[in-house]
């Protein structure tokens, strides 16, 4: 008999002997204190995923999800799983416009939202034909749950094959709308196993939790990696630095993006005494300065654990965690992981030289982890593959010849920006479409706290007078505030070179220092 492969049977299968131990305890809010077993992650996603089954929802259906980080938004997650469907998950800062492309583009069967939005999103999904449209709020309340609690809390996890389709994660795009990246069971339980062994995750970990769960980092990285360990979480809805610091004396893992990071290392309260109990610091989703990286050491007495991964691929490398395989190297995410390939490759596609610190080129990547391809978009797919079946990352660095890999830039213009991944071109298109934009040019700049911050060079129509602080308001109302720039500068033409492309590099070089 084939086993079954759906991932959600692989996590269910390694929960604690003990199903009355805490698996989950909130850590901040109004309900702090309060604990989830794991007997009550098993019989909530039972009863979710029976009312997903109740719906008669054709096989393969997405279910769409813009709701607030809560323990039951999560619990949702786990029952898309066990019942066999497909999760998509939203960022919260998305607006109307972003929704609407997503949901006509994903055709989603469900759409789940806070029930401060349902006004707008369920008129937006009922335009786009979704039958059903529920809401989850922070507190435990809305229609999702009051239909799931009338439903039985035992279920038959949904028989699934490696290849099935599990999530799809939408990821901004160069040419301006977001692609779907499709990743599957096997793709999401391969990655996890492996970093079950690479960070050393044991069932007596502690897990602080204070990651968004609508990006690969904190939903599938770390939520995977504690209930595959059968570990606890320490659950943070919102990410409080000194709340967290409170809590690092009863956890012994932590995962953050670089601007966490800087945030914490801000609390007089961070000293080695406060992390004495802690075995691992994790920094991963945007480059870590190194000031940030060494400041780390100094006040904590640890070193932070860099990695690198994509929302197509999970992770790809890490830093090692036991010293045996060599030390945490600054400014670098490590080696590539058991079962990755990954391979460094000049413009023609030949191998770059990895003697000395490395010869930079294109990353390219292949492994179990690796997505099969972009939603309804087979063009694209085949574009950001290699012929012999490797991954155009789309990064460019450099492998040295102990194996570290080192990311130097972003072929395509990608900004990171506190964790969160903003292309230029996207940017773009909103501004370009304001009332009196002739053209505009969006670049990353240096900033102290976000890694990158956005800004924006735009050049006005004839006639048209702009103010770079009207332009910023007419966006947040249109798209995602880490997407807004948090400068717009209005000048007469942008600089280009004999070709006519505008040269990035120079608008970066003008404002470099402009936060400092």
């Amino acid at each position: 008999m084939t086993p079954n492969a759906n991932l959600f049977a692989a996590l269910r299968a390694n929960f604690s002997d003990d199903l009355d131990a805490c698996a989950i305890e909130l850590a901040d809010g109004p309900d702090a204190g309060q604990r989830y077993s794991w007997r009550d992650i098993d019989r909530a996603t039972a009863m979710i995923a029976n009312l997903l089954d109740s719906l008669d929802l054709p096989a393969g259906s997405r279910v769409a999800v813009q709701t607030e980080k809560s323990v039951e938004a999560l619990l949702l997650y786990l029952a898309v799983l066990r019942a066999g469907y497909v999760y998509l998950p939203l960022n919260t800062g998305y607006q109307a416009a972003e929704l609407e492309y997503f949901i006509g583009n994903a055709e989603p069967a469900v759409v789940v939202c806070a029930g401060k939005h349902f006004g707008w999103i369920s008129k937006l999904a009922f335009q786009a034909k979704v039958p059903w449209v529920f809401t989850l709020n922070e507190d435990r309340s809305g229609t999702l749950l009051d239909r799931a609690v009338q439903m039985p809390d035992t279920h038959q996890v949904a028989a699934k094959q490696p290849d099935d389709l599990a999530a799809i994660l939408y990821t901004s795009g160069t040419t301006g709308r977001s692609k779907g990246a499709m990743l599957s069971h096997g793709n999401l339980l391969s990655n996890a196993e492996v970093l079950r062994h690479a960070w050393g995750w044991r069932a007596d970990d502690v897990l602080i939790h204070a990651l968004p769960i609508f990006h690969v980092h904190g939903l599938f990285v770390a939520s995977h990696g504690a209930l595959l360990a059968g570990a606890r979480m320490l659950w943070f809805n919102r990410f409080e630095p000194r709340a967290v610091i409170a809590r690092l004396p009863d956890a012994t893992l932590f995962m953050g993006v670089p601007t966490l990071y800087v945030r914490l290392l801000e609390q007089a309260t961070l000293t080695a005494e406060a992390c004495a109990r802690m075995r691992l610091f994790i920094s991963g989703s945007a480059p870590l300065l190194i000031e940030t990286f060494q400041e780390w050491q100094r006040r904590t007495g640890h070193t932070i654990l860099e990695r690198y991964g994509m929302s197509e691929t999970v992770m790809l490398t890490s830093n090692p965690y036991r010293a045996e395989d060599g030390p945490r190297r600054g400014g670098t995410v490590g080696f590539p992981l058991p079962g990755v390939g990954l391979r460094v490759v000049d413009d023609a596609g030949a191998p770059c030289p990895s003697t000395g610190e490395g010869e930079i080129g294109h990353i390219q990547v292949r492994g179990p982890n690796v997505f099969s391809g972009y939603w309804r978009m087979p063009e694209k797919t085949k574009e950001e593959f290699t012929p012999d079946g490797w991954f155009k990352t789309g990064d460019v660095g450099r492998r040295d010849e102990q194996g570290y890999v080192t990311i130097v830039g972003r072929s395509k213009d990608l900004i990171i920006s506190g964790g969160y991944n903003v292309y230029p071109a996207e940017i773009e298109g909103w501004l370009n479409e304001l009332p009196g934009v002739a053209e505009s040019a969006v670049v990353g700049v240096p900033h102290p706290d976000f890694g990158e911050g956005v800004i924006a060079v735009v050049v006005p129509r004839a006639g048209a007078t702009l103010d770079g602080t009207t332009l910023i308001a007419a966006l947040k109302d249109r798209i995602a505030g880490f997407k807004v720039p948090k400068r717009v500068f209005v000048d007469t033409e942008l600089p280009r070179n004999a070709m006519g492309k505008v040269q990035k590099n120079l608008l970066r070089e003008r404002h470099r220092a402009l936060f400092g």
